[in-house]
Protein backbone atom coordinates (compact mmCIF):
# COMPACT_ATOMS: atom_id res chain seq x y z
CA UNK A 1 0.00 0.00 0.00
CA UNK A 2 1.46 3.21 -1.35
CA UNK A 3 0.17 6.24 -0.18
CA UNK A 4 1.31 8.76 -3.02
CA UNK A 5 1.10 12.15 -0.78
CA UNK A 6 4.69 13.29 -0.78
CA UNK A 7 3.56 16.14 -3.30
CA UNK A 8 0.92 17.07 -0.16
CA UNK A 9 4.90 18.26 1.93
CA UNK A 10 6.31 21.26 0.63
CA UNK A 11 9.19 20.99 2.81
CA UNK A 12 10.36 17.63 0.86
CA UNK A 13 11.20 19.26 -2.32
CA UNK A 14 14.25 20.24 -1.28
CA UNK A 15 18.43 19.07 -1.30
CA UNK A 16 20.16 18.34 1.92
CA UNK A 17 23.94 18.12 2.07
CA UNK A 18 22.92 18.23 -2.32
CA UNK A 19 21.11 15.18 -2.05
CA UNK A 20 17.63 14.86 -1.76
CA UNK A 21 16.25 15.07 1.85
CA UNK A 22 14.87 11.53 3.13
CA UNK A 23 13.19 12.77 6.58
CA UNK A 24 12.98 9.68 9.05
CA UNK A 25 12.33 11.93 12.07
CA UNK A 26 8.48 11.90 12.44
CA UNK A 27 8.33 10.59 15.62
CA UNK A 28 10.15 13.51 16.88
CA UNK A 29 7.71 16.00 14.67
CA UNK A 30 6.09 15.00 11.41
CA UNK A 31 6.40 17.14 8.66
CA UNK A 32 3.09 19.48 7.51
CA UNK A 33 0.78 19.42 4.54
CA UNK A 34 -0.02 22.05 2.45
CA UNK A 35 -3.86 22.46 3.50
CA UNK A 36 -2.53 22.81 7.27
CA UNK A 37 -0.23 25.79 6.18
CA UNK A 38 -2.73 27.08 3.96
CA UNK A 39 -5.26 26.66 7.48
CA UNK A 40 -3.45 28.91 9.12
CA UNK A 41 -2.32 31.16 6.82
CA UNK A 42 -6.14 31.81 6.35
CA UNK A 43 -6.97 32.28 9.89
CA UNK A 44 -4.16 34.91 9.92
CA UNK A 45 -4.63 36.87 7.05
CA UNK A 46 -8.74 36.62 7.03
CA UNK A 47 -9.95 35.69 10.27
CA UNK A 48 -7.76 36.94 12.94
CA UNK A 49 -9.20 37.78 16.19
CA UNK A 50 -9.59 36.68 19.41
CA UNK A 51 -12.19 34.58 20.67
CA UNK A 52 -15.28 34.00 22.85
CA UNK A 53 -14.75 37.84 23.64
CA UNK A 54 -16.56 40.19 21.53
CA UNK A 55 -19.80 40.79 19.26
CA UNK A 56 -17.98 41.32 16.28
CA UNK A 57 -17.85 39.62 12.94
CA UNK A 58 -14.16 38.61 12.83
CA UNK A 59 -14.29 37.57 16.42
CA UNK A 60 -17.45 35.20 15.84
CA UNK A 61 -15.47 33.47 12.90
CA UNK A 62 -12.67 32.60 14.85
CA UNK A 63 -14.34 31.50 17.23
CA UNK A 64 -16.89 28.94 15.37
CA UNK A 65 -13.40 28.46 13.38
CA UNK A 66 -12.12 26.93 16.90
CA UNK A 67 -15.05 25.15 18.26
CA UNK A 68 -15.42 23.13 15.16
CA UNK A 69 -12.51 21.89 15.64
CA UNK A 70 -13.24 20.34 19.28
CA UNK A 71 -15.97 18.97 17.75
CA UNK A 72 -13.47 17.12 14.89
CA UNK A 73 -11.68 16.02 17.73
CA UNK A 74 -14.32 14.50 18.98
CA UNK A 75 -15.26 13.21 16.09
CA UNK A 76 -12.03 11.67 15.74
CA UNK A 77 -11.24 10.00 18.40
CA UNK A 78 -14.77 8.97 18.99
CA UNK A 79 -15.21 10.66 22.34
CA UNK A 80 -18.85 11.34 23.72
CA UNK A 81 -18.99 14.98 24.28
CA UNK A 82 -17.17 17.71 22.77
CA UNK A 83 -16.85 19.45 26.28
CA UNK A 84 -14.04 16.37 26.93
CA UNK A 85 -11.97 18.10 24.47
CA UNK A 86 -9.46 20.09 26.23
CA UNK A 87 -6.91 22.27 24.10
CA UNK A 88 -3.60 22.10 25.39
CA UNK A 89 -0.35 23.24 24.27
CA UNK A 90 1.00 19.25 23.79
CA UNK A 91 1.13 15.71 25.87
CA UNK A 92 3.83 17.36 27.97
CA UNK A 93 1.05 20.23 29.11
CA UNK A 94 -1.57 17.80 29.13
CA UNK A 95 0.48 15.14 31.63
CA UNK A 96 1.18 18.45 33.78
CA UNK A 97 -2.49 19.60 34.12
CA UNK A 98 -3.65 16.19 35.74
CA UNK A 99 -0.93 15.67 37.68
CA UNK A 100 -1.49 19.23 39.27
CA UNK A 101 -5.01 19.03 39.32
CA UNK A 102 -6.25 15.65 39.53
CA UNK A 103 -3.07 14.49 41.41
CA UNK A 104 -2.80 17.51 43.81
CA UNK A 105 -6.40 17.33 44.76
CA UNK A 106 -6.86 13.03 44.82
CA UNK A 107 -3.48 11.91 46.07
CA UNK A 108 -1.95 11.39 49.03
CA UNK A 109 1.36 10.00 50.80
CA UNK A 110 1.47 6.70 50.50
CA UNK A 111 -0.79 6.80 47.66
CA UNK A 112 1.06 4.85 44.06
CA UNK A 113 1.48 5.74 40.57
CA UNK A 114 2.34 2.76 37.89
CA UNK A 115 3.68 3.91 34.70
CA UNK A 116 5.82 1.89 32.14
CA UNK A 117 9.67 1.40 31.89
CA UNK A 118 9.07 2.96 28.28
CA UNK A 119 7.87 6.42 29.05
CA UNK A 120 8.90 9.47 27.47
CA UNK A 121 10.14 11.86 30.15
CA UNK A 122 6.70 13.74 29.89
CA UNK A 123 4.94 11.06 31.25
CA UNK A 124 7.53 10.60 34.19
CA UNK A 125 8.82 14.18 35.50
CA UNK A 126 5.14 15.70 36.33
CA UNK A 127 4.51 12.76 38.43
CA UNK A 128 8.11 12.86 40.41
CA UNK A 129 6.81 16.61 40.46
CA UNK A 130 3.79 15.30 42.06
CA UNK A 131 5.27 12.50 44.18
CA UNK A 132 7.71 15.48 45.44
CA UNK A 133 4.28 17.53 46.14
CA UNK A 134 2.54 14.87 47.98
CA UNK A 135 4.57 11.86 49.23
CA UNK A 136 2.80 9.34 47.21
CA UNK A 137 5.13 6.73 45.34
CA UNK A 138 5.86 5.86 41.68
CA UNK A 139 5.77 2.67 40.69
CA UNK A 140 7.34 1.17 37.11
CA UNK A 141 6.31 -1.49 34.64
CA UNK A 142 9.28 -3.63 33.99
CA UNK A 143 9.71 -4.12 29.96
CA UNK A 144 10.93 -7.49 28.78
CA UNK A 145 14.00 -7.67 26.33
CA UNK A 146 11.82 -8.28 23.49
CA UNK A 147 10.28 -4.47 23.80
CA UNK A 148 6.86 -5.97 25.40
CA UNK A 149 5.33 -4.69 29.06
CA UNK A 150 5.53 -7.38 31.50
CA UNK A 151 1.92 -7.91 32.04
CA UNK A 152 2.16 -10.19 34.63
CA UNK A 153 4.48 -7.81 36.60
CA UNK A 154 1.97 -5.27 35.93
CA UNK A 155 -1.04 -6.81 37.16
CA UNK A 156 1.12 -7.36 40.62
CA UNK A 157 1.87 -3.70 40.56
CA UNK A 158 -2.19 -2.70 41.13
CA UNK A 159 -2.92 -2.60 44.65
CA UNK A 160 -5.51 -0.75 47.25
CA UNK A 161 -2.73 1.84 46.96
CA UNK A 162 -2.69 2.23 43.45
CA UNK A 163 -4.29 5.89 42.69
CA UNK A 164 -3.72 6.29 39.16
CA UNK A 165 -2.09 4.49 35.76
CA UNK A 166 -0.57 6.53 33.43
CA UNK A 167 1.08 4.50 30.20
CA UNK A 168 2.52 5.20 27.29
CA UNK A 169 -0.39 4.13 23.90
CA UNK A 170 2.75 3.71 21.57
CA UNK A 171 6.54 3.52 22.50
CA UNK A 172 7.83 6.40 20.39
CA UNK A 173 11.65 4.90 20.64
CA UNK A 174 10.62 0.98 20.66
CA UNK A 175 7.60 1.40 18.54
CA UNK A 176 5.76 -1.25 20.83
CA UNK A 177 1.87 -1.01 20.48
CA UNK A 178 1.21 -1.33 24.14
CA UNK A 179 -1.92 -3.62 24.69
CA UNK A 180 -3.56 -1.29 26.62
CA UNK A 181 -7.39 -1.92 26.44
CA UNK A 182 -6.46 -4.92 28.09
CA UNK A 183 -4.66 -3.31 30.73
CA UNK A 184 -7.51 -0.45 31.14
CA UNK A 185 -9.86 -3.37 32.01
CA UNK A 186 -7.12 -4.69 34.60
CA UNK A 187 -6.95 -1.25 36.22
CA UNK A 188 -10.90 -0.75 36.20
CA UNK A 189 -11.72 -3.76 37.86
CA UNK A 190 -9.71 -2.12 40.68
CA UNK A 191 -11.12 0.84 40.20
CA UNK A 192 -8.12 2.85 38.77
CA UNK A 193 -8.07 5.51 36.45
CA UNK A 194 -5.81 5.26 33.80
CA UNK A 195 -4.16 8.25 31.35
CA UNK A 196 -2.95 7.30 27.96
CA UNK A 197 -0.04 9.29 26.26
CA UNK A 198 -0.97 8.93 22.80
CA UNK A 199 1.41 11.44 21.20
CA UNK A 200 2.45 8.54 18.86
CA UNK A 201 -0.69 7.06 18.19
CA UNK A 202 -3.04 9.32 16.65
CA UNK A 203 -1.04 9.17 13.49
CA UNK A 204 -0.56 5.65 13.00
CA UNK A 205 -3.28 4.38 14.60
CA UNK A 206 -7.46 4.33 14.91
CA UNK A 207 -7.94 5.73 18.21
CA UNK A 208 -11.69 4.75 19.81
CA UNK A 209 -11.46 6.38 23.62
CA UNK A 210 -15.07 4.79 23.88
CA UNK A 211 -13.63 1.60 22.68
CA UNK A 212 -10.71 1.78 25.01
CA UNK A 213 -12.21 3.10 27.69
CA UNK A 214 -9.60 5.00 29.14
CA UNK A 215 -10.42 7.64 31.18
CA UNK A 216 -7.92 10.23 30.24
CA UNK A 217 -6.30 10.23 26.57
CA UNK A 218 -3.87 13.11 25.48
CA UNK A 219 -2.33 13.70 22.48
CA UNK A 220 0.42 15.91 20.37
CA UNK A 221 -0.98 17.93 17.19
CA UNK A 222 2.55 17.94 15.62
CA UNK A 223 3.21 14.19 15.93
CA UNK A 224 -0.02 13.91 13.50
CA UNK A 225 0.75 16.34 10.59
CA UNK A 226 -0.29 19.25 12.56
CA UNK A 227 1.29 22.07 13.81
CA UNK A 228 3.56 22.93 16.99
CA UNK A 229 1.95 24.09 20.31
CA UNK A 230 -1.19 22.69 20.18
CA UNK A 231 -2.79 19.36 21.68
CA UNK A 232 -5.71 17.85 23.32
CA UNK A 233 -6.06 16.54 26.88
CA UNK A 234 -9.37 13.91 26.82
CA UNK A 235 -11.20 13.08 29.96
CA UNK A 236 -14.50 11.40 31.17
CA UNK A 237 -16.90 14.31 32.55
CA UNK A 238 -16.64 12.68 35.34
CA UNK A 239 -13.40 12.84 36.11
CA UNK A 240 -12.86 16.44 34.29
CA UNK A 241 -16.12 17.84 36.63
CA UNK A 242 -14.48 17.03 39.89
CA UNK A 243 -10.80 18.76 39.02
CA UNK A 244 -9.91 22.32 39.85
CA UNK A 245 -8.67 24.35 37.13
CA UNK A 246 -4.97 24.27 36.42
CA UNK A 247 -4.29 27.60 35.38
CA UNK A 248 -5.96 30.51 36.28
CA UNK A 249 -6.75 33.38 33.91
CA UNK A 250 -8.68 35.27 31.40
CA UNK A 251 -11.60 33.27 29.62
CA UNK A 252 -12.00 30.38 32.31
CA UNK A 253 -14.26 32.12 34.48
CA UNK A 254 -17.80 33.35 35.16
CA UNK A 255 -17.47 35.78 37.83
CA UNK A 256 -14.50 37.41 39.39
CA UNK A 257 -14.20 40.22 42.41
CA UNK A 258 -11.67 40.35 44.70
CA UNK A 259 -13.60 37.77 47.06
CA UNK A 260 -13.98 35.22 45.15
CA UNK A 261 -14.42 33.91 41.81
CA UNK A 262 -16.19 31.31 39.93
CA UNK A 263 -15.26 29.11 37.18
CA UNK A 264 -16.86 28.47 33.87
CA UNK A 265 -17.97 24.77 32.90
CA UNK A 266 -16.37 22.70 30.97
CA UNK A 267 -14.09 22.50 28.66
CA UNK A 268 -13.50 26.13 29.55
CA UNK A 269 -12.53 25.65 33.11
CA UNK A 270 -9.27 24.13 31.92
CA UNK A 271 -8.66 26.88 28.65
CA UNK A 272 -6.94 30.25 30.35
CA UNK A 273 -6.07 32.91 28.35
CA UNK A 274 -5.90 33.47 24.81
CA UNK A 275 -5.42 29.97 22.84
CA UNK A 276 -3.37 29.18 20.28
CA UNK A 277 -5.94 29.65 17.66
CA UNK A 278 -4.37 29.45 14.55
CA UNK A 279 -2.60 26.15 15.84
CA UNK A 280 -6.21 24.86 16.96
CA UNK A 281 -7.29 25.79 13.57
CA UNK A 282 -4.34 24.04 12.14
CA UNK A 283 -4.95 20.75 13.83
CA UNK A 284 -8.35 20.41 12.68
CA UNK A 285 -6.82 20.32 9.43
CA UNK A 286 -4.18 17.87 9.95
CA UNK A 287 -7.23 15.81 11.14
CA UNK A 288 -9.50 16.93 7.79
CA UNK A 289 -5.99 15.43 6.22
CA UNK A 290 -5.89 12.34 7.62
CA UNK A 291 -9.47 10.92 7.65
CA UNK A 292 -9.08 11.92 3.80
CA UNK A 293 -6.86 9.59 3.32
CA UNK A 294 -7.90 6.97 5.58
CA UNK A 295 -6.80 5.46 8.92
CA UNK A 296 -6.77 1.97 7.43
CA UNK A 297 -4.55 3.27 4.28
CA UNK A 298 -2.24 4.82 7.14
CA UNK A 299 -2.00 1.58 8.87
CA UNK A 300 -1.49 -0.24 5.61
CA UNK A 301 1.05 1.90 4.50
CA UNK A 302 2.63 2.00 7.83
CA UNK A 303 3.15 -1.56 8.41
CA UNK A 304 4.72 -2.33 4.94
CA UNK A 305 7.54 0.02 5.12
CA UNK A 306 7.93 -1.70 8.75
CA UNK A 307 8.39 -5.07 7.08
CA UNK A 308 10.35 -3.31 4.50
CA UNK A 309 12.74 -1.58 6.65
CA UNK A 310 13.12 -4.44 9.38
CA UNK A 311 14.02 -6.88 6.66
CA UNK A 312 16.29 -4.41 5.17
CA UNK A 313 18.11 -3.17 8.23
CA UNK A 314 18.64 -6.87 9.49
CA UNK A 315 20.89 -7.70 6.58
CA UNK A 316 23.20 -4.85 7.73
CA UNK A 317 26.25 -6.38 9.14
CA UNK A 318 26.69 -5.25 12.77
CA UNK A 319 22.94 -3.98 13.24
CA UNK A 320 21.22 -4.86 16.28
CA UNK A 321 16.94 -3.68 16.01
CA UNK A 322 16.12 -2.58 19.81
CA UNK A 323 12.75 -3.66 20.24
CA UNK A 324 10.63 -6.46 18.25
CA UNK A 325 7.32 -6.51 19.86
CA UNK A 326 4.48 -8.56 18.11
CA UNK A 327 2.85 -5.22 17.26
CA UNK A 328 4.93 -1.95 16.38
CA UNK A 329 4.15 0.83 14.04
CA UNK A 330 7.24 1.88 11.90
CA UNK A 331 9.72 3.13 14.24
CA UNK A 332 13.17 1.26 14.54
CA UNK A 333 15.87 2.26 16.80
CA UNK A 334 19.18 0.07 16.39
CA UNK A 335 22.51 0.33 17.31
CA UNK A 336 25.57 -0.36 14.87
CA UNK A 337 28.43 -2.39 16.19
CA UNK A 338 30.27 -0.24 18.81
CA UNK A 339 29.93 3.16 16.52
CA UNK A 340 28.50 6.02 18.32
CA UNK A 341 24.80 7.07 17.57
CA UNK A 342 25.77 10.62 16.83
CA UNK A 343 28.64 9.58 14.48
CA UNK A 344 25.90 7.42 12.32
CA UNK A 345 23.89 10.50 12.55
CA UNK A 346 26.33 12.76 11.33
CA UNK A 347 27.22 10.48 8.14
CA UNK A 348 23.47 9.68 7.26
CA UNK A 349 22.98 13.21 7.72
CA UNK A 350 25.60 13.92 5.04
CA UNK A 351 23.43 11.74 2.58
CA UNK A 352 20.60 13.93 3.19
CA UNK A 353 19.09 11.46 5.59
CA UNK A 354 17.51 12.87 8.59
CA UNK A 355 17.11 10.53 12.07
CA UNK A 356 17.19 10.94 15.58
CA UNK A 357 20.36 10.01 17.74
CA UNK A 358 20.21 9.80 21.46
CA UNK A 359 18.06 8.27 24.09
CA UNK A 360 14.55 10.13 22.67
CA UNK A 361 13.82 11.67 25.94
CA UNK A 362 13.56 8.14 27.73
CA UNK A 363 16.86 7.90 29.74
CA UNK A 364 15.50 5.02 31.57
CA UNK A 365 14.41 3.00 28.68
CA UNK A 366 18.40 3.30 27.34
CA UNK A 367 19.56 2.47 30.71
CA UNK A 368 17.21 -0.94 30.42
CA UNK A 369 18.72 -1.88 27.50
CA UNK A 370 22.56 -0.75 28.35
CA UNK A 371 22.79 1.68 25.99
CA UNK A 372 23.97 5.58 26.21
CA UNK A 373 22.12 6.31 22.91
CA UNK A 374 20.29 4.39 19.61
CA UNK A 375 19.66 5.61 15.92
CA UNK A 376 15.91 6.34 15.33
CA UNK A 377 13.98 5.48 11.92
CA UNK A 378 10.82 6.69 12.17
CA UNK A 379 8.14 6.45 9.24
CA UNK A 380 5.30 8.94 8.11
CA UNK A 381 3.03 8.33 5.49
CA UNK A 382 5.30 10.39 3.07
CA UNK A 383 7.90 8.10 3.44
CA UNK A 384 8.69 5.03 0.62
CA UNK A 385 10.29 1.65 0.28
CA UNK A 386 13.14 3.47 -1.64
CA UNK A 387 13.92 6.27 1.10
CA UNK A 388 14.46 2.83 3.41
CA UNK A 389 17.00 1.22 0.61
CA UNK A 390 18.62 5.03 0.34
CA UNK A 391 19.32 4.75 4.59
CA UNK A 392 20.18 1.13 3.96
CA UNK A 393 23.36 2.27 1.53
CA UNK A 394 24.16 5.25 4.17
CA UNK A 395 24.00 2.47 6.83
CA UNK A 396 26.71 0.51 4.50
CA UNK A 397 28.71 3.56 4.53
CA UNK A 398 28.74 4.18 7.98
CA UNK A 399 30.33 0.53 8.29
CA UNK A 400 32.54 1.44 6.03
CA UNK A 401 34.13 4.66 7.36
CA UNK A 402 34.45 2.65 10.45
CA UNK A 403 35.88 -0.59 9.41
CA UNK A 404 39.18 0.28 10.26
Amino acid sequence: MHIHRRKDFPILNQLVRGKSLVYLDSAATTQKPRSVIDAMDQYYLENNANIHRAVHYLSERATYDYEAVRVNVQNFINAAYSHEIIFVRGVTEGVNLIAQSYGRTYLKAGDEIVITAMEHHSNIVPWQLLCAQTGAVLRVIPVKDNGELDLDAYADLITEKTKLISIIHVSNVLGTINPVKKMIAVAHAKNVPVILDGAQAIPHLTVDVQDLNCDFYLFSGHKAYGPTGIGVVYGKTCYLEKMPPYQGGGDMIKQVSFAETTYQDLPYKFEAGTPNIAGTVGLGAALDYLRDIGMQNIIAHDQQLLSYATEALSNIPNLRIIGSAAHKIAVLSFVLGDIHAHDIGTILDSEGIAVRTGHHCAMPLAERFGLPATVRASFGLYNTCAEVDVLVEGLHQVNKVFSF
